[in-house]
This record gives C-alpha cells, structure tokens and sequence, in this order.
C-alpha cells in the first residue's frame, strides 16, 4: 500500500534555495539602525564638539537608506508580483525623512525630537511586521 507525504515550504521572495533576509528587509534593518545611530548623536550634540559632525553625517545615511527602502519596495513589488503596500509606507518613511532634515536644518527641537521617536518606533515596527510576514508565509506542499 502506497502512502503519500506532504512537505511544508517556505515561500518568501528570497533567492530561490536560498535562506536568508530579503532586499526589502535589509534595507528597513539599515533604516532603523540609522534611525538608532542619529538617536545616539543627537545626545552627542549636547556634550560634545563632534557630535554635530556625527549628526550630519547620520542625517545623510539615513536619508540615503530611507531612498534605499523606497527602492526595495518598489523591486519586491513590481518583479517579484508582491503587495503594493510596502511602497506607501517606505514613501511615507521618505516624506517623514524630508520632514526631519528640514526641522533640523531649520533647528526646531521641539518637532524635530518628537518626530525622531516616531520615526525609530514606526521603522522597528515595519521591521518586525516584515520579519514577521516572512515566518509566517507557510504552506503545504504535496510532493509526488
């Protein structure tokens, strides 16, 4: 009597064969730790000479990451035929960026601060969403 097995597989937009992190979720882990690294410098700025330097130089990463993650989305989405959503919320990202660096050019800590922690919160929670997504995509495959 013959019986008949199922696998379970894992379906993310990974290179196939591949485990590991996809496009998209490095490039949110990137923002987020960017995100992290201009937190650390903002208190440089008030104990140390170096640490507007530092700060500047973050703003630019974090910027360039947050142009990265638009990028990601777009590329997951388009080729690989997955949601949409991801492009507005790494758009949104963009926008909350811009809106940073303009406050602290403009050297408005009282909105720049605030916005900072919400951009941090949001970008660890998109994280996680991401990661999460990615365990949980899991389906039943017969195998001949």
């Amino acid at each position: 009597m013959a019986t008949r097995t199922t696998r379970t597989t894992i379906r993310t937009t990974a290179i196939p064969g591949r485990a590991g992190l996809t496009f998209p979720q490095v490039a949110i882990g990137l923002q987020t730790l960017a995100i992290f690294f201009q937190a650390a410098t903002a208190g440089l700025l008030l104990s140390s000479s170096h640490g507007e330097v530092l700060h500047g130089v973050g703003a630019r990463v974090m910027y360039g990451a947050s142009m990265l993650y638009v990028l990601a989305a777009i590329l997951a989405w388009r080729p690989g035929g997955g949601e949409a959503r991801p492009i507005l919320y790494a758009s949104g990202f963009l926008v909350l960026a811009s809106v940073q660096v303009v406050l602290g050019i403009a050297h408005e800590p009282s909105l720049h601060v605030p916005l900072g922690v919400l951009m941090f919160g949001l970008s660890v929670w998109a994280l996680c969403q991401d990661l999460y997504k990615a365990r949980a995509v899991v389906s039943p495959r017969p195998t001949p």
